[in-house]
Protein backbone atom coordinates (compact mmCIF):
# COMPACT_ATOMS: atom_id res chain seq x y z
CA UNK A 1 0.00 0.00 0.00
CA UNK A 2 0.95 3.61 -0.40
CA UNK A 3 -0.36 6.76 1.23
CA UNK A 4 -0.30 10.03 -0.68
CA UNK A 5 -0.30 13.60 0.61
CA UNK A 6 -0.55 16.56 -1.76
CA UNK A 7 0.53 20.13 -1.12
CA UNK A 8 1.19 23.32 -3.03
CA UNK A 9 -2.28 24.40 -4.05
CA UNK A 10 -3.52 27.94 -3.62
CA UNK A 11 -4.85 31.06 -5.27
CA UNK A 12 -2.99 32.47 -8.26
CA UNK A 13 -3.76 34.98 -10.98
CA UNK A 14 -4.20 33.90 -14.57
CA UNK A 15 -0.83 33.52 -16.25
CA UNK A 16 0.86 32.58 -13.00
CA UNK A 17 2.48 29.35 -11.87
CA UNK A 18 2.11 26.82 -9.09
CA UNK A 19 4.00 23.67 -8.22
CA UNK A 20 2.12 20.79 -6.65
CA UNK A 21 3.90 18.09 -4.71
CA UNK A 22 2.78 14.66 -3.62
CA UNK A 23 4.73 12.72 -1.02
CA UNK A 24 4.22 8.99 -0.88
CA UNK A 25 4.76 6.66 2.03
CA UNK A 26 6.11 3.18 1.57
CA UNK A 27 9.25 1.76 0.01
CA UNK A 28 7.78 0.75 -3.34
CA UNK A 29 6.91 4.17 -4.74
CA UNK A 30 9.21 3.64 -7.70
CA UNK A 31 7.14 0.69 -8.94
CA UNK A 32 3.88 2.64 -9.28
CA UNK A 33 2.63 4.55 -12.24
CA UNK A 34 1.61 7.95 -10.89
CA UNK A 35 -0.99 10.39 -12.07
CA UNK A 36 -2.39 13.84 -11.43
CA UNK A 37 -6.14 14.27 -11.74
CA UNK A 38 -8.40 17.23 -11.19
CA UNK A 39 -12.06 17.72 -10.51
CA UNK A 40 -13.92 20.97 -10.92
CA UNK A 41 -17.36 21.55 -9.35
CA UNK A 42 -20.05 19.73 -11.28
CA UNK A 43 -17.56 17.94 -13.49
CA UNK A 44 -16.09 14.47 -13.60
CA UNK A 45 -12.61 13.75 -12.36
CA UNK A 46 -10.19 13.92 -15.26
CA UNK A 47 -6.61 12.86 -15.71
CA UNK A 48 -4.23 15.63 -16.62
CA UNK A 49 -0.86 13.90 -16.46
CA UNK A 50 0.58 10.46 -15.87
CA UNK A 51 4.11 9.12 -15.51
CA UNK A 52 5.06 5.47 -15.59
CA UNK A 53 7.49 3.86 -13.20
CA UNK A 54 10.39 2.97 -15.53
CA UNK A 55 11.31 4.23 -17.96
CA UNK A 56 9.43 7.37 -17.04
CA UNK A 57 7.18 7.88 -20.00
CA UNK A 58 4.61 10.61 -19.64
CA UNK A 59 1.20 11.53 -20.94
CA UNK A 60 -0.66 14.83 -20.77
CA UNK A 61 -4.21 15.85 -21.43
CA UNK A 62 -4.51 18.17 -24.41
CA UNK A 63 -5.82 20.93 -22.18
CA UNK A 64 -2.53 21.16 -20.24
CA UNK A 65 0.04 20.01 -22.79
CA UNK A 66 2.88 22.51 -23.04
CA UNK A 67 1.89 24.24 -19.80
CA UNK A 68 2.14 21.50 -17.16
CA UNK A 69 5.04 19.15 -16.44
CA UNK A 70 4.84 15.99 -14.37
CA UNK A 71 7.96 14.59 -12.75
CA UNK A 72 8.95 12.11 -10.09
CA UNK A 73 11.87 11.66 -7.74
CA UNK A 74 11.89 8.02 -6.70
CA UNK A 75 14.69 8.58 -4.20
CA UNK A 76 12.49 11.08 -2.34
CA UNK A 77 9.15 9.29 -2.93
CA UNK A 78 7.86 12.51 -4.48
CA UNK A 79 5.66 13.35 -7.43
CA UNK A 80 5.45 16.90 -8.72
CA UNK A 81 3.31 18.90 -11.13
CA UNK A 82 4.71 22.18 -12.38
CA UNK A 83 1.86 24.31 -13.68
CA UNK A 84 2.64 27.37 -15.79
CA UNK A 85 0.47 29.82 -17.70
CA UNK A 86 -2.47 28.98 -15.52
CA UNK A 87 -5.97 29.76 -16.72
CA UNK A 88 -9.24 30.22 -14.81
CA UNK A 89 -10.46 26.93 -16.28
CA UNK A 90 -7.63 25.16 -14.44
CA UNK A 91 -9.48 25.86 -11.19
CA UNK A 92 -10.20 22.52 -9.51
CA UNK A 93 -9.22 20.19 -6.73
CA UNK A 94 -6.06 18.37 -7.80
CA UNK A 95 -5.36 14.81 -6.73
CA UNK A 96 -2.32 12.60 -7.04
CA UNK A 97 -2.90 8.91 -7.48
CA UNK A 98 -0.91 5.68 -7.73
CA UNK A 99 -1.58 2.78 -10.05
CA UNK A 100 -0.26 -0.77 -9.89
CA UNK A 101 0.14 -0.66 -13.65
CA UNK A 102 3.67 -0.36 -15.01
CA UNK A 103 2.44 1.63 -17.98
CA UNK A 104 0.86 5.04 -18.33
CA UNK A 105 -2.86 4.67 -17.63
CA UNK A 106 -5.65 7.19 -17.90
CA UNK A 107 -8.85 6.00 -16.25
CA UNK A 108 -9.46 6.79 -12.58
CA UNK A 109 -10.44 3.14 -12.06
CA UNK A 110 -6.87 2.16 -12.91
CA UNK A 111 -5.59 3.99 -9.83
CA UNK A 112 -5.85 2.24 -6.49
CA UNK A 113 -4.48 4.91 -4.17
CA UNK A 114 -5.46 8.57 -3.87
CA UNK A 115 -4.42 11.62 -1.95
CA UNK A 116 -6.89 13.93 -0.22
CA UNK A 117 -6.61 16.63 -2.88
CA UNK A 118 -5.40 20.21 -2.92
CA UNK A 119 -7.40 23.20 -4.16
CA UNK A 120 -6.08 25.28 -7.04
CA UNK A 121 -7.93 28.51 -7.81
CA UNK A 122 -6.97 30.69 -10.76
CA UNK A 123 -8.46 34.16 -10.83
CA UNK A 124 -9.02 36.10 -14.03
Amino acid sequence: QVQLVESGGGLVQAGGSLRLSCVASGRTFSTYTMGWFRQAPGKEREIIASISWFPSSTHYAESVKGRFTISRDNAKNTLALQMNSLKPEDTAVYYCAASNSHNVVFAPDEYAYWGQGTQVTVSS
